[in-house]
């Protein structure tokens, strides 16, 4: 099978990670453009981009005040899962050669940070970044190049947090077609909607690479399945974010996080206590449903649950509303700074946000 002769690279260290992604350029699309072909069903979401919004210095001022906040839960929940990983190697449940595979992008930096510390724990561990796109599954060229140099056994996805849960029924979905296999290793941060094998928490909680885009995750922009540039052996694709170079901090968060590491080790098992997943999904889904059918939406991917998912909604889509819980929620400052800059309405509704702290619903397009 042939290979692009150009994967994208990034900005993380060579050993950090390697990127399954083919480095292609394709020309923007803007957003109202692209927003009435997704809606329209002409165009998938995947073939068009849209150049990626700058940060204004507000925004990145309330970026670092959340990193400051959350690196020690961030490092301590990362060892955990670590720990959590190395026993469920010791019990042969996990391959001793773990292969932890980045949901491109949100999941780079805590596969950076879990692959660096079960290094330090002494697994044998291999990281890499690939595309999964809703409604078209994994990079299935992806897993290919991974399971032919790697055992299958030892093979755990990484992602930031779940939201409604339809990129981890995605994974779901790909998984067992393309390997026959049910049960797919997904470790997150957050899974307040309960659909990940492995989890730091269960709530909803600003993890603050989720507030960013390329310039915390590696200078790259989200895959790209166009197949004007992507050819049937190809990796999906990628494009460098060039233009956000002088504001990449990507290196630095997960080294800032590293270097806390170490005092955790040994302390922690699974950092979250084991939950009944089935009603964590049973309880986002009643949320969803309620927000759907008060708000006229006939299409839940209109619907962005959780902290990191609504606001990348408001930087990348045509949002209508957002509801949130509380006005006072200082991990909703990025979100609430973003709509008074871009005159979106805001609602503050405790009862309607379910598990979540906020919700954006985008708008429809005729």
């Amino acid at each position: 099978m042939s290979r692009p002769s150009q994967l994208i690279k990034g900005s993380y260290d060579p050993e950090d990670v390697k990127f399954l992604l083919k480095q292609v350029e394709i020309a923007p699309t803007d957003i109202a453009t692209k927003e009435k072909n997704i809606q329209s069903g002409t165009v998938h979401y995947s073939e068009m981009i849209s150049q990626e919004r700058r940060p204004d210095a507000r925004y990145l001022q309330i970026f670092e005040t959340a990193r400051q906040q959350s690196e020690e839960r961030i490092a301590r929940e990362i060892s955990g899962l670590a720990q959590h990983i190395v026993a469920r190697i010791g019990r042969n449940e996990l391959d001793r050669r773990m292969t932890l595979c980045s949901l491109v992008r949100a999941g780079v930096p805590y596969g950076v940070l879990l692959h660096r510390e079960l290094t330090a724990l002494g697994v044998d561990s291999r990281h890499f970044g690939m595309s999964i796109i809703r409604d078209r599954g994994l990079d299935g060229n992806a897993l290919d190049f991974i399971l032919a140099k790697r055992p299958i056994e030892g093979v755990v996805f990484v992602d930031g947090w779940t939201g409604k849960g339809a990129i981890s029924t995605e994974l779901t979905k790909s998984w067992q077609e393309m390997t026959g296999r049910s049960k797919v290793e997904l470790a997150v941060l957050a899974d307040p909607s309960g659909f990940a094998s492995m989890a730091g928490s269960y709530e909803d909680w600003l993890i603050p690479s989720g507030i960013l885009g390329a310039n915390v995750s590696g200078l790259i922009s989200r895959s790209i399945l166009n197949r004007q540039v992507i050819g049937p052996t190809d990796f999906h694709g990628s494009i460098p974010v060039n233009h956000l170079a002088d504001i990449d901090i990507s290196l630095d968060f997960v080294n800032r996080i590293t270097a806390l590491m170490p005092k955790y080790r040994g302390i922690y098992g699974m950092p979250a206590p084991e939950m009944d997943l089935a009603s964590l999904r049973m309880r986002a889904l009643a949320c969803i449903n309620r927000v759907a059918e008060l708000f006229d939406v006939d299409n839940i991917n209109r619907i962005k649950p959780g902290i990191a998912e609504a606001t990348r909604a408001v930087l990348r889509r045509r949002p209508k509303k957002v509801i949130i819980r509380s006005l006072e929620d200082p991990d909703l400052a990025a979100l609430i700074h973003l709509c008074r800059l871009d005159k979106v309405e805001l609602l503050e509704n405790a009862d309607l946000t379910g598990p979540y702290r906020a919700i954006t619903l985008i708008e429809k397009m005729s």
